[in-house]
């Protein structure tokens, strides 16, 4: 029996597994298979791109033309030999939070179904598209029943986990680029009413054990890894030993890169127990850090009718504590651990008053003079079993579609560029910034982490997939401009 796992990339709530990013589920089931004692492969959406639309043929960009993500993340394998003796097809998709990514872009069903379709052998769906799936918000998930996939969820308990995480790092060798690893610490959420969120549906709330952990990133630290991000789960903070656990990766894994987290309720960081883990995060992470909190929206109509987990006054409590210990820079030139905010449209109750209350609340963070590093702005999209999708579906997107354009605006011109500004003002030194494409003469890279700041290049090609220390030299709604130095 060969398998081939091919990994079209996932973007949940809790985990992120688009490049530069790999994702749980590709290393889970590497370790599994191999536990199995089969001959196991890796492909990405991007090789089978590259063999099946472009025949082999990578394009390469004009001066005047973008570089092709769609083909980036490429494995440099013989793809065709490889499907050829493939006797298992697991296909990892599925997209829950959509976003915009700067070199990938996540398959689809609707765009992997026809690739695949004349391949002989099992087919097997998982992933997060086994509850729906969609690259674009304010649209209802996408589901094939009929797609000729077996369809599989591969719910492996964390005791069969300790076993496969280890095995599961040999993937890194099928692997010629860079990735950042994300790692799971636990899973369900223990609030798990917002009315969007297809957490709770997925799995009720476990966490996994500190050594377990430790020792899964010890093996991808063996492998050559550096880069790391506690990013699956819904708040680190929520973890039992958050601190004991920054603790040991630290010790044992001493000449790490890059050991950021992301998902935090608001919540779990007021009190003294919250202070005692912002602090070691502080100490422990690398610069750049940021900890993205839930707070979807400061009108309270909205936040009741959703059972949003925070109110207003609790996003500030937090937002300050963040600030008081993680503002100030750090060696990579960016402040060393800041909250960021999602903002999403299209929830039950929503109107004009919305955005009123979204602008006052932002507003508020500018005036207090503390710094967010970013706000994730975007449309839900919309999954049947979830409270949104049985109450409303998308009956607040269509009433409002008109008017987000506008509402997106305002907080990228008013709010977004003043922060920027603070955030990194001109002459600021970012060092470890890595180039990824062009768009013309144009070069676009960003530091390696948790939501790093897209920087460009203006008028220069710089060598992609290479590091470089830039001056930041101008700013952008929600990039900056920098100069190599």
């Amino acid at each position: 029996m060969v398998v081939t796992i091919l990994d079209c990339y996932t973007d949940e709530a809790a985990g992120l597994g688009v490049p530069p990013y790999l994702g749980t589920y590709p290393r889970y089931l590497f370790g599994y298979f191999r536990e199995q004692k089969k001959e196991v492969h890796y492909l990405t959406i991007d090789d089978i791109r590259l063999l099946m639309l472009y025949k082999n043929r990578r394009p390469e960009p004009s001066e005047k033309q973008k570089t092709n993500i769609y083909t980036y993340n490429t494995t440099g394998k013989d793809v065709s030999a490889i499907l050829k003796k493939t006797t298992t097809l697991v296909v990892i998709l599925g997209v829950h939070v959509p976003g915009k990514y700067l070199s990938a872009v996540p398959g689809t069903l609707r765009e992997v179904v026809p690739l695949l379709k004349d391949l002989r052998c099992t087919k097997i769906l998982t992933g997060p598209a086994l509850f729906g799936t969609q690259l674009e918000g304010g649209k209802f998930s996408e589901r094939i029943h009929s797609a000729g996939f077996d369809e599989e969820s591969f719910d492996f308990s964390y005791d069969e986990l300790r076993r496969y995480v280890v095995l599961g790092a040999a993937i890194l060798k099928e692997i010629p680029d860079l990735r950042v690893l994300e790692i799971e610490t636990g899973k369900g959420c223990a609030y798990g009413r917002c009315s969007f969120c297809t957490e709770p549906l997925k799995s009720s709330v476990a966490y996994r054990k500190t050594e377990d952990i430790c020792a899964e990133i010890r093996a991808l630290y063996d492998a050559g890894a550096r880069y790391f991000r506690l990013g699956k789960q819904t708040c680190f903070y929520s973890f039992p030993e958050p601190i004991e656990l920054l603790r040991k990766i630290r010790s044992e894994c001493p000449d790490i890169k890059v050991l950021h987290i992301d998902n935090v309720n608001p919540r779990h960081v007021i009190g003294s127990r919250g202070e005692e883990i912002t602090r070691a995060l502080v100490k422990y992470a690398t610069g750049g850090n940021v900890a993205a909190f839930g707070v979807e929206s400061f009108d309270p109509e909205v936040i009741e009718q959703n059972a949003l987990n925070c109110r207003p006054d609790i996003a500030f409590k937090a937002i300050e504590q963040l600030n008081r210990y993680g503002a100030g820079q750090s060696p990579n030139g960016m402040p060393m651990f800041l909250p960021g905010i999602n903002i999403i449209f299209g929830l039950i109750g929503e109107t004009k008053q919305t955005h009123t209350e979204n602008i006052k609340g932002l507003q508020h963070i500018l005036d207090e003079k503390w710094l967010i590093r970013r706000i994730n702005v975007r449309q839900a999209a919309i999954f049947p079993e979830t409270p949104l999708g049985k109450k409303a579906g998308n009956k607040f997107v269509r009433k409002n579609r008109q008017h987000y354009w506008k509402w997106r605006n305002d907080i990228r011109q008013n709010i977004d560029v003043v922060m920027l500004k603070r955030l990194v003002p001109v002459g600021t030194i970012l060092s470890d910034v890595r180039m990824e494409i062009y768009d013309g003469m144009n070069t676009f890279g960003r530091q390696i982490g948790t939501y790093p700041l897209i920087v460009g290049v203006e008028k220069k090609r710089l060598e992609l997939k290479t590091f470089y220390t830039i001056r930041v030299v101008g700013h952008m709604k929600r990039s900056i401009v920098g100069e190599p130095v």
